[in-house]
């Protein structure tokens, strides 16, 4: 069957965040967009704990909805392996306290301003490979809609393809990551918990080897409970769940409880791609991998990242111009916004990966100790530097 031909100026790979944004800056900007989807439903299946910080989302142009914010958190409870704890409120958490959202209705809701702002969206469309002129110039993408193979032609492409990303592998950008900076994660929906509604709270150390537990609730006695375990340290073969069930049946609030939803995969902790742009090609969020490696957090990075990509293809179609040299405006942007803060969280990751549960029921019990005004990294990192100055050595300029 001949492939059904689409022309546009911009074809977004990925109907996630990062996807919907630069759709949706691209359309404002007046480029024709096409943003595909693979999936039937745009933000299903989950692959995310849902939370989010608050302070960022006016600075992409997201206004907060009731609609798709399940819960608003008061503040957040960080715990040792053996229970000392530190909590802290949004008066004194700042950016790091936030909604637990409802993903797939905000992943619609950012579809649905990509199509208000002109982009067309085409679902059960699933990416198959790139198209290439004769001199090797990348000028769109082969694709499957409900079955049938057609054939997107653009002046440049987006990838927005998440974690696995095919579009940068196949036009031969450089993806690939060392396994200590990949963590392999597995979440469930719970019921019939006896939780703290109002605090997200985090698990170190040991409960979690190279990452963490999280529950975050989602209403009276419904939580997402999950964690992630760091590449280089999964040894049993199915390590999330073992540490999952583990944690789970030791702790007397969630043990009687009932799993709704099990979610799984993988998460990247490096400080974003050394190269995020070649000739016709954007990388935006996770396929940059653009995510916060010390929390693995990256919905907003995706949020930004889009923006600015739909920026500068913007600017970019003023000259009919979208070369590598062109496109590199938008690896400036990101890098000035977010460069430091993620090779100083990458640093961290690092750090705390080496460390006994001594060592960190030493460091929980520090920060309940310490006198911090706004409990964001950056100053968990100063009071830390303090008193254990090897788990910040070779970064202590970002400090």
């Amino acid at each position: 069957m001949a492939a059904k031909r689409y022309d546009c100026d911009i074809v977004v790979v990925g109907g996630g965040p990062g996807g919907s944004m630069a759709a949706k800056y691209c359309a404002e900007g007046g480029l024709k967009t096409i943003m595909i989807e693979k999936d039937a439903e745009i933000g299903a299946p989950l692959r995310c704990a849902e939370g989010v910080s608050k302070k960022w989302l006016t600075e992409v142009g997201i206004e907060p909805d009731p609609a798709w914010i399940c819960a608003d958190m008061v503040g957040a409870i960080i715990k040792s392996p053996s229970g000392h704890k530190f909590q802290l409120d949004e008066s004194h958490a700042g950016s790091e306290v936030g909604y637990v959202l409802e993903r797939h209705l905000f992943d619609k809701h950012l579809a649905a301003m990509a199509a208000e702002a002109g982009a067309d969206i085409m679902m059960r469309t699933g990416c198959t490979g790139i198209i290439k002129d004769k001199n090797g110039k990348l000028i769109g993408v082969k694709a499957k809609s409900m079955g049938e193979p057609i054939e997107i032609y653009a002046k440049c492409v987006v990838a927005a393809d998440g974690f696995e990303s095919q579009v940068a592998r196949w036009a031969g950008m450089d993806v690939d990551m060392k396994l200590s900076d990949i963590v392999t994660c597995l979440q469930y929906r719970m019921t019939n918990i006896d939780i703290d509604a109002e605090y997200c709270e985090f698990v170190i150390g040991s409960p979690a080897p190279g990452g963490y537990v999280w529950i975050f609730p989602k209403g009276k006695n419904i939580a997402n409970v999950g964690l992630g375990v760091q590449g280089t340290k999964c040894k049993l073969g199915a390590d999330p769940k073992y540490y999952l069930d583990k944690f789970i049946a030791e702790d007397p609030r969630l043990n009687k409880g009932e799993v709704l939803e099990i979610v799984g995969g993988m998460v990247s902790t490096c400080p974003g791609l050394d190269e995020t742009v070649a000739d016709n090609l954007v990388l935006v969020g996770d396929a940059a991998r653009i995510i916060d490696p010390i929390t693995g957090g990256g919905i907003c990075h995706a949020c930004r990242t889009g923006m600015y990509a739909g920026k500068v293809l913007t600017e970019c179609a003023k000259k009919n111009d979208f070369s590598k040299e062109a496109l590199k405006p938008y690896d400036k942007m990101w890098r000035d916004r977010m460069e430091d803060k993620l090779y100083r969280n990458f640093m961290a990751k690092e750090r705390l990966a080496q460390l006994d549960d001594k060592t960190i029921d030493e460091l929980v019990m520090l920060i309940q100790d310490s006198n911090i005004k706004e409990v964001n990294v950056y100053n968990l990192l100063k009071v830390v530097k303090e008193k254990f100055p090897k788990v910040v050595e070779g970064f202590e300029d970002l400090i």
